[in-house]
């Protein structure tokens, strides 16, 4: 375990007695600090990602692991008001620093990343995303994303991005949506992200014109409709995951044309 807790030792990170709570909640937010606390994020995604929503995992322990925890920041919402910890939401965390000396980025294997090779600043990719049913609320993802506020500031990340998820693996399902992300939320050429050749999945099914917006907002799922409150943009082309039984779409977030945006709406309310 000390190569998983290497990523830790270069990062700042948020001490058990200064954890960022979410007022009368029960919750609070901080990174995994041991392999104790990693593990607990694994089980919540297996959870989540395998006995939930169906994922195609096989990892003994009723745990989701990949060779990138080893090497990856662990952000976890706890519950603590039943007197005993317990993990309700996690996202994992990839600086461009650390996956430059290792396997490079997760995502790379669905898309093609060298858009945003150039530009100043670090980068975070951020992935394995989920909340435990029945903390999924206001409550719980606002911490989630007050801790990656922290964390952007600790670590002077200058861009984020990852991949948001569709249930299920037949893009057609989600044609009106993958339709609207592409015609309204495309990034522009120096930030656009393209699928992989022999994975893309054309987003722009339907003609621009031939759905209501506002009915596809209600559709998207909760957290890309969050991404795009924060300023979020798509790449081009999504990929199906037949693994994780769902289908992808790229999101680029540039820091710096959301930062103010971003903290007065997660941080300043803490």
């Amino acid at each position: 375990m000390d190569e998983m807790m290497g990523a830790l030792d270069r990062t700042q990170m948020f001490e058990r007695d200064s954890m960022l709570h979410a007022a009368g909640s029960g919750l609070a937010v901080r990174l995994a600090q041991d392999s104790a606390d990693i593990e607990a994020a694994q089980k919540l995604r297996w959870d989540v990602f395998r006995s939930e929503l169906g994922a195609n995992l096989f990892h003994s322990g009723a745990l989701d692991i990949d060779p990138y925890d080893a090497v990856c920041d662990h952000l976890l919402v706890e519950d603590f008001s039943a007197g005993t910890l317990q993990v309700v939401g996690t996202y994992r965390l990839l600086r461009q620093s650390v996956a430059q000396q290792r396997s490079g980025f997760y995502s790379a294997g669905e898309y093609d990343l060298s858009p945003l090779a150039d530009g100043a600043g670090e980068l975070l990719e951020l992935g394995r995303s989920c909340v435990a049913a029945g903390y999924r609320n206001a409550a719980t993802i606002q911490l989630l994303w007050r801790g990656i506020a922290q964390y952007l500031e600790d670590n002077q990340i200058s861009m984020m991005f990852g991949c948001g998820s569709f249930h299920g693996t037949d893009p057609a399902q989600h044609a009106d949506t993958l339709s609207y992300l592409h015609h309204h939320h495309l990034a522009p050429p120096a930030l656009r992200v393209r699928a992989l050749e022999d994975r893309f999945v054309e987003m722009a099914q339907l003609p621009h014109g031939s759905y209501d917006p506002r009915q596809v907002m209600r559709k998207l799922p909760p957290l890309i409709k969050a991404y795009l409150r924060v300023g979020a943009m798509v790449g081009d082309g999504a990929v199906v995951d037949h693994e994780f039984n769902t289908t992808d779409v790229f999101i680029v977030m540039p820091t710096s044309a959301i930062a103010q945006r971003y903290r007065d709406r997660f941080v300043a309310a803490a």
